[in-house]
């Protein structure tokens, strides 16, 4: 059978009606994949939002411990930008008042009011939260008659809130607010939303309590220990104890003045801190009558002057208000078993109550001071005692006595001689070697180059810096290499060695010793010379016969060498320029080689009438060398 023209054209009207029909199908499936594409990409950029905030969030609790402020102020921030919010605060409960402690946009004047605080459970959206709710959420506000949603309609156009309690376990430490200017609900995951950032501030804020108490015990424990330190330093001493007592209790109990009371027969003020002056002369009487039994014990008044004892006339407590301006006190009795030993208060200028953690404090401090007065106590019977028994420790005492003469024979002897030839004499128990006597000795001289100059443009404190310095880098070189101590005078050191005691090498050593200070020195001259101060360092050095012994009187006395060899060190030391260590001839011989030497020549010196051949310890060579320097007539 054959199409006939009508058939076939229905046929492909057919057909092209079918394929519009699944062109349509497909088109609607690749909309609604690309709808469902955008939805799942917004939710992912929604969560990582929400994930950054978080995180940033917690960001800044870890890098602000115990600082509140700008946590809460980054809670905020992101919770409105997620939330889509425009105003809000975050609240913490005081008592039965809610108080703003942050806020998000809103106008000054509503802010003030809320950081005032209000009484949270005459707030019919704020008591759905201490009933137990986890969150209140008002679509409008104006339905709700209480003066805080009226002030929030009226100055700041706030319609729509959301309130999430903080919470720490079942305890309400506040509340997070945010807040629209037009009547739109939240939706629910808005809602998770600003719960889980009551969640974080609920940490942050038990982190800052947590770090607060730990620094208090840390403040408490740090207070006790230096009031036993006093304790321990003052024995007898009470009126340091006290006053550390005092300075303490005042600091950590928030009190501004306190008297710590004897009680005998009468009332004493053993210490008094941050009283009026009026108050102050008033406690200056003295003493005065006892006091009522019922203040032997534990005494808080949040207000003195409603108590009864200021109605009564108690002079005390009237010159406490009246002339200390004090209204606050907490008193603990001082005990020692059974017995009253006088009184530790404090006092505030507020009516404020102290806490629990205070009085406990205060208690503490209490047990301090009658720990104090008891040693003291102790320490006075101890006294009486140990003078009781003084005369049967004569002969121990004249024991002591030749002990003492021993080892300040030592410490005199240290202080010109090595301490081994020193701590030698002493076991000997002879001092004759250091009579009068001759005997050949090297004598080294040494002292800084531009000393006078430095001094004359120096300010007092500059020269005592460079010399305690200098001589505290050179002084130790003098008992590392046993020689024996003449003379510190100002930058100028002498030093001799092979008496009192012969020692094998005594050039060596002079030589190694004077190379030595000169390294010692090279520091301490570069550092002054970056400071604009031209100081060197130079050395003489001088073998020959000499006469030695004590000199001086029996307060003082000092050991010294006498003769030429000292003149002519001290001329060679004159002579040398900066990093110079001249040596005399008999020196340079005494060395045999064993360091490397640069001749100097012929050199005239002041108060010789021979000229003195000279040689110089080069600055980097300890070889057997020896170099001529050629000198002029002008540098002679």
């Amino acid at each position: 059978m054959s199409l006939t023209p009508d058939s076939a054209l229905g046929e492909l009207q057919q057909t092209i009606a079918d394929l519009r029909r699944q062109l349509g199908e497909r088109t609607g499936e690749r909309d609604r994949a690309i709808a469902e594409r955008d939805r799942a990409a917004a939710a992912r950029d929604e969560l990582i939002d929400q994930q950054t905030a978080a995180a940033e969030v917690l960001q800044v609790i870890n890098s602000s411990p115990g600082d509140l402020q700008p946590v809460f102020q980054s809670i905020l921030e992101k919770a409105h930008s997620l939330c889509g919010a425009s105003l809000g605060g975050m609240f913490l409960r005081d008592g039965e008042y809610f108080r703003a402690v942050a806020t998000h946009r809103l106008p000054e004047p509503y802010a003030q009011r809320l950081r005032q605080g209000f009484r949270a459970s005459e707030n019919p959206i704020t008591r759905r939260l201490l009933d137990g709710e986890p969150f209140a959420h008002v679509v409008d506000t104006a339905q709700i008659d209480h003066w805080i949603p009226r002030a929030g309609i009226e100055m700041a156009g706030i319609r729509t809130v959301l309130c999430v309690a903080l919470r720490k376990d079942d305890a309400v430490l506040g509340q997070i607010v945010a807040a629209r200017q037009e009547v739109h609900a939240f939706t629910d995951k808005q809602i998770a939303l600003l719960q889980n950032f009551a969640a974080q501030a609920a940490i942050a804020i038990e982190n800052a309590r947590l770090l607060t108490e730990t620094r208090e015990a840390l403040e408490q424990q740090t207070a006790t220990a230096q009031v036993l330190g006093v304790i321990n330093a003052s024995p007898g001493d009470l009126a340091p104890v006290f006053d550390a007592m005092l300075e303490k209790a005042l600091s950590l109990c928030e009190a501004t003045m306190g008297v710590l009371w004897s009680y005998g027969d009468r009332l004493t003020p053993l210490a008094v801190r941050g009283a009026s002056p009026a108050y102050a002369a008033f406690l200056e009487r003295g003493d005065f009558a006892p006091e009522p039994p019922r203040q032997h014990k534990i005494l808080q008044i949040v207000d003195l002057g409603n108590s009864d004892s200021y109605w009564d006339g108690y002079p005390l407590t009237r010159a406490a208000v009246d002339l200390g301006g004090v209204r606050a006190m907490l008193a603990m009795p001082l005990r020692s078993d059974e017995n009253i030993l006088g009184r530790f208060a404090v006092y505030r200028t507020e009516a404020r109550p102290f806490t629990d953690k205070q009085i406990a404090l205060l208690q503490n401090f209490a047990a301090q001071a009658v720990i104090a007065m008891e040693n003291a106590r102790l320490l006075g019977e101890l006294r009486q005692r140990t003078e009781e028994v003084a005369e049967l420790n004569r002969g121990l005492e004249a024991r002591v006595a030749e002990q003492v003469e021993e080892l300040g024979r030592v410490g005199r002897l240290k202080r010109f001689l090595a301490p081994q030839l020193a701590e030698l004499i002493v076991s000997q128990g002879d001092e004759k070697i250091l009579e009068s006597h001759r005997r050949e000795i090297v004598v080294v001289f040494c002292d800084l180059r531009g000393y006078t100059a430095f001094t004359e443009t120096a300010e007092p404190e500059e020269v005592l810096d460079l010399l305690r310095a200098y001589h505290g880098a050179l002084g130790p070189l003098v008992s590392q290499f046993e020689g024996t101590l003449d003379q510190f005078s100002g930058d100028g050191i002498m030093v001799f060695f092979n008496d009192p005691v012969p020692i094998p090498d005594p050039a060596r050593r002079a030589v190694n010793m004077a190379v030595a200070m000169r390294e010692a020195a090279a520091g301490l001259v570069a550092a002054w010379r970056r400071r604009g101060r031209g100081l060197g360092f130079g050395a003489g050095i001088a073998q020959g016969y000499a006469t030695l012994g004590q000199i001086g009187f029996s307060e003082r006395s000092g050991y010294t060498a006498i003769g030429t060899v000292c003149n002519v060190a001290a001329r060679l030391c004159a002579e040398a320029k900066d990093g110079q260590i001249l040596l005399s001839q008999r020196v340079a011989a005494g060395l045999d080689g064993s360091i490397g030497l640069e001749e100097i020549g012929a050199l005239a010196l002041k108060g010789l009438s021979q000229p003195v051949v000279a040689y110089n310890v080069p600055l980097a060579s300890r070889e057997a060398t020896l170099r001529v320097i050629e000198r002029t007539p002008s540098s002679l």
